[in-house]
Order: structure tokens, then C-alpha cells, then sequence
């Protein structure tokens, strides 16, 4: 148990179920964001010059999760407020759900880098990593609805 004015990295986590569900939230969010930007892309697939759009959320995510779990061999200490710290835990709750353009790639010949197929099968992806975040969630209050009852 943590007292008042003592600061622990475990001030800022929460307890488990309330992450779990926090998390799979933030996940069905960048779900539903990824099905808008796959459907724009599908739109625009025969538009000349269109640049495909993804959405960055897992990644970030992962990274500052594996922040919660490593700090650096050795922690520099910081002399000055003005210096620079080679470690800053990072807060999952700051990660930002993320468009990003594909600029790298061309698909077609008109500039368009938008391949039908490969969106199509990111859609259907889509659609089943919704379906587990929804299953996970009814999961986590099935848990609590069944230890009320008994």
C-alpha cells in the first residue's frame, strides 16, 4: 500500500481490471478509426495521385507498455532541471491514435498506391480483431458479474 507523498512507478497504474478494459477500450477506438481509413482508401482507390492512410496505435501502445517493464542499466541523474534524462516512463493513456500517409509506395501508374486487395483484406482483419477486442471485454465484466453473484 501505497502512503501519501511517496512516489512509486505504481502510482500511475491502476489496478488490473480497470487497465484491462481501459486498454481494450483505447483499442476498439483505434478499431473503429482504422475501419474509417481503410473504407477511405477503398473509396479512393482509382483516384490518380491518392496516398494511402494507416493508423499507428499498436506500436506506440507496445512501447510504452515495454516502458512500464525496463529502466536503463545505469540512470543518469539529472543535476539541472534543464538536463536532458536518458529515461521517461511513458504513460500508456498518452498514446494518440495516429493517421499515417504512405508516401514510399506506388501502386498503380497514375501515382495511386492503393491496393484494393491488400485493403480488402485489411478490412476483414479489421473486422475480426473487433469482434476478439468485443469478446475480451465482455469477458472481463463476465468475470466481475460472476464473482458478485456468488
Amino acid at each position: 500500500m501505497l502512503r501519501k507523498g511517496t512516489e512509486s512507478a505504481d502510482v500511475y497504474n491502476m489496478n488490473t481490471f480497470a487497465k484491462t478494459v481501459d486498454m481494450l477500450h483505447r483499442a476498439l477506438s483505434a478499431n473503429s478509426v482504422r475501419r474509417s481509413v481503410i473504407a477511405n482508401n477503398i473509396a479512393n482507390a482509382g483516384v490518380p495521385n491518392f496516398k494511402r492512410s494507416m493508423v499507428n496505435f499498436e506500436s506506440e501502445l507496445k512501447r510504452a507498455l515495454d516502458t512500464e517493464k525496463q529502466k536503463p542499466a545505469i540512470e543518469l541523474r539529472q543535476t539541472n532541471p534543464m538536463h536532458f534524462s536518458n529515461y521517461r516512463e511513458r504513460d500508456y493513456r498518452d498514446v494518440q491514435i495516429r493517421r499515417v500517409l504512405d508516401y514510399t509506395s506506388t501502386y498503380n501508374n497514375n501515382g495511386n498506391n492503393v491496393d484494393p486487395e491488400q485493403e480488402f483484406m485489411a478490412s476483414v482483419e479489421n473486422q475480426m480483431t473487433y469482434g476478439l477486442l468485443a469478446s475480451s471485454i465482455k469477458f472481463e465484466f463476465d468475470q466481475i458479474n460472476s464473482v458478485l453473484r456468488n
